[in-house]
């Protein structure tokens, strides 16, 4: 019955063309149809008859593929359908394992013997699903233990399997590296095969071989080199070129004797992949041969004129490369990077525009910026944000050494605000301020260009450019002693637009209304005085009363805003305005200069005087730390010390106390006992002395310093340990070389903190690198043990032949040996860190 039962299903099974037809009628979704499929699998699964378990097991692996069905509850029946004479079968069967197995699968042990039974058939398309299944599902047991098959079939005569066995080669020595021991010499072999498909996979292998360590495979530099003189194959002349590119940089004299043929390479009309590809190999490793230098740049002309973008690209990608040590390269091509800046492809657009940043110098840093700020008013605006950040990374790096006017650059940074399409607001931000504390001479155009952006309504309605905005609103109260029009500046701070700002910036804008009052009031107060400022007029009775007048009409409907700190900052300069008010009409007709006004405006403009300086990014780890002050301790026991003030104190009357009352009376507790210590200080008692010295011996980590405050002060009354000022400053004059057409020397800009230098880090030798080393100076080293071998024997026999001898020689003889074995010893270590060399017929 259950035979009939099998019989029926074989005979009645939807086959893989079935259920993808079906699925694809499925109108109002798949889900129940694609349940119920599974479970006529795993019915079908578990049958007996072999192309019924095949079917299904297909069937599952693409539901697995395309719909995401877990499949790994059939693991071991994939192993079943593997291990079938039916090369159908087997077919399905390794192409599930291969999509369903992973290192944590419980059966991969199972399929050790059936992968090892298949390498060796004699049937070359059950070789080649074995070794394809291998390369996907191989590790460190698989690879161990079918090292021989792979090692055998690196020798086959079939092309078809060989090439196969030399690309899981590949995966065999990462997973195992003792591999190489028994396959690197039959990889080598294949260097010098005949055979296109078999040169191309063992190329291919050596290529990623070396990308990973290629001081390891530099002994093999002359069958690399033969196959760049020999071969026609553009892919696997791509390959050596990469391959030569990293053994370059380790043994420079490589690049003399591969020259000629990377030349005579670009030279002959061959594919733009294998020109490019010679190109990247001149500039990036053959940069010292001029001769292929001048022949590379000549062949990146042809590049970017090409039509296709492609072309372009990997003709602007390859100035890159050579622009940090060539940069004429890019200057002789300038015309063509920036025609590219108007390309319609973006990744030509953007790698022209990184060319023309690596071009930047104090020289040409304005003309190459006004060429950029036409393009960002005319692209798009990703672009165009794109080339705003790029000028202002080029223009700030080092502190602006590529600056020399910094008039110029202040009013270039209001230009870029005023772009349409601006969103680095923040950048500018930072650049405006930084600018007004480190560059003094800047100071008076800073101001200017503040006042423009102020007075600018469009920009209020650009929440990119609020952070502009409270970068020119600060630099205008900072530096008001600047300005020939503080008026202007306090109106355009107070126009009623000013709402669309965020509270934050308002903020800002009222503490600058603030210095600008407080200067404005000094210069009235002190009109008999000299002036302090040759750029401030000064006021008349008339000018500072509509000052105030518009500070406190601006002022009032900010006092009664919801947010808290501009109503704070708004009813601070009111409150000052109604101190001063008075005054103000006083001082027309009093003559006394010294009233309780102008000491209080003294005061405020002695307070906003102090220049703020910069803070280094170094500066808390110049802060000592004092003596005592463990910050790295456990405090587990803090509770047990404090458990006795801690303790909830229980009236007798009552049962229970809250949490808030426990609060409290600890509290209180503390305070008292703190009072009857401060107290009973002068003559504490015997025993609480001691139980005090006790307890500071046990946790003394908790105690402070135990010095009095008059032992704090030396003979000349200043305070040990005392802390530098967080914002010292160390101002360094930056003076670089002067222009032939410079009109104005550079203005002295602060610097505070130098570039740090990373150390380099040094390479941890793998096992692959160090048995492929083993490997490949295998011979070499058995030479030197077989010198070493007759060192030995000769140095027995002329220790026995002299033993006889020992007693009339022993301090000559003894100081002899001696000489003779640290010379050896030498030697060995000599030869021990000898570096790999290459025969001298390549080089």
């Amino acid at each position: 019955m259950a035979s009939s039962n099998s019989l029926m299903d074989s005979l009645f099974q939807r086959s893989l063309d079935d259920l993808i037809k079906v699925l694809r009628l499925q109108l109002l979704g798949d889900s129940p149809f694609i349940s119920k499929s599974l479970e006529e699998i795993r019915r079908e699964i578990k049958m007996t008859d072999p192309s019924t378990k095949s079917v299904a097991l297909q069937k599952l692996s693409y539901l697995a593929a395309l719909h995401g069905v877990d499949m790994t509850w059939a693991a071991f029946h994939a192993v079943e359908v593997v291990s079938s004479s039916r090369f159908s079968h087997k077919r399905i069967g390794y192409h599930a394992v291969a999509q369903s197995f992973n290192d944590q699968t419980p059966v991969l042990l199972l399929i050790t013997n059936q992968l090892r039974k298949d390498l060796s058939s004699s049937n070359e398309y059950e070789v080649s699903l074995a070794l394809e299944c291998l390369s996907r599902i191989g590790n460190d047991d698989l690879a161990r233990d079918l090292t021989t098959e792979v090692f055998t079939l690196l020798g086959s005569s079939k092309a078809f399997v060989r090439k196969k066995a030399i690309g899981v080669a590949l995966k065999v020595f990462d997973k195992y590296p003792e591999a190489v021991k028994v396959c690197i010499k039959r990889l080598v072999e294949n260097l010098e095969s005949s055979d296109p498909q078999i040169l191309s996979a063992v190329v291919g292998v050596f290529c990623e071989l070396t990308t990973k360590d290629p001081e390891s495979y530099l002994p093999l530099a002359p069958e690399f080199y033969k196959i760049l003189v020999d071969s026609r194959n553009n892919w696997v002349l791509i390959k050596v070129l990469k391959m030569f590119a990293k053994l370059v940089s380790i043994e420079p004299r490589l690049a003399k004797k591969v020259a000629d043929p990377i030349c005579e390479h670009m030279r002959r009309n061959v594919g733009k992949s294998l020109v490019f590809e010679c190109i990247r190999t001149v500039f990036s490793s053959l940069s010292d041969q001029e001769t292929a230098l001048k022949l590379a740049v000549g062949k990146i002309r042809e590049f970017l004129v090409e039509d296709d973008p492609n072309l372009r690209y990997l003709g602007l990608h390859a100035l890159s490369i050579v622009a940090p040590k060539h940069l004429w390269a890019v200057l002789e091509n300038k015309e063509a990077v920036v025609k590219a800046m108007s390309d319609e492809d973006p990744n030509v657009k953007l790698k022209a525009l990184h060319l023309l940043m690596a071009m930047v110098n104090e020289d040409n840093v304005y003309e190459i910026s006004r060429i950029l700020m036409n393009y960002a008013l005319k692209s798009d605006p990703l672009f165009c944000n794109e080339i705003i950040r790029s000028i202002l990374l080029a223009c700030s790096r080092n502190s602006y050494e590529i600056v020399l006017d910094f008039d110029w650059y202040l009013s270039l940074l209001g230009e870029m605000a005023r772009v349409p399409h601006c969103q680095r607001g923040q950048e500018i931000e930072h650049q405006l301020i930084d600018i007004g504390m480190r560059v003094k001479d800047a100071r008076l155009e800073l101001v200017r260009v503040s006042r423009a952006l102020l007075i600018d309504p469009a920009l209020l309605d650009n929440q990119f450019l609020h952070p502009v905005l409270s970068a020119a609103a600060w630099a205008s109260g900072e530096y008001v002693d600047f300005s020939k029009t503080p008026c202007e500046i306090a109106e355009a701070l107070l126009q009623p637009r000013t709402c669309l700002l965020p509270p934050s910036v308002r903020a800002i804008y009222i503490h600058s209304v603030f210095k600008v009052l407080v200067f404005s009031l000094r210069a009235y107060f002190s009109a008999q005085e000299p002036a302090s400022s040759p750029l401030v007029n000064g006021f008349t009775y008339k000018s500072i009363s509509s000052l105030v007048n518009m500070m406190e009409l601006g002022l009032c409907s900010l006092s009664g805003t919801i947010d808290v700190e501009v109503q704070e900052r708004a009813k601070n300069v009111l409150g000052f305005i109604g101190m001063i008010k008075n005054e103000i009409d006083e001082k027309v007709t009093s003559r006394d200069s010294e009233t309780e006004a102008s000491r209080a405006i003294a005061f405020m403009e002695d307070a906003f005087s102090e220049e703020l300086g910069l803070v280094s990014s170094t500066a808390q780890e110049k802060v000592p730390l004092p003596e005592g002050l463990e910050l790295k301790e456990n405090l587990e026991d803090l509770q047990e010390i404090c458990r006795e003030a801690l303790e909830p104190v229980v009236d007798s009357n009552s049962t229970s106390v809250s949490s808030s009352d426990k609060i409290s009376f600890s509290v209180a507790r503390l305070r008292i006992r703190d009072q009857q210590e401060a107290s009973s200080s002068s003559s504490p008692p015997v025993e609480s002395t001691s139980l005090l010295a006790e307890h500071r011996k046990r946790h003394g980590l908790y105690y402070l310093s135990s010095q009095k405050s008059d032992d704090r002060n030396d003979s000349n009354g200043n305070t040990p340990h005392e802390y530098p000022p967080a914002n010292e400053i160390f101002v360094d004059s930056f003076k670089p070389k002067k222009k032939m057409n410079q009109s104005k020397p550079r203005p002295v800009v602060v610097k505070l903190d130098e570039p740090k230098t990373k150390p380099d880090a040094n390479s941890n030798d793998e096992p692959l690198s160090r048995a492929i080393q083993t490997a490949l100076m295998g011979k070499g080293k058995e030479k030197e043990r077989e010198i070493d071998n007759h060192k030995n024997y000769l140095d027995s026999g002329i220790i026995i032949e002299q033993s006889s001898r020992r007693e009339k020689k022993k301090k000559h003889n003894g100081e002899r040996s001696s000489k003779h074995r640290s010379r050896r010893r030498r030697d060995e270590e000599e030869g021990a860190t000898k570096p790999v060399e290459i025969p001298d017929l390549l080089l």
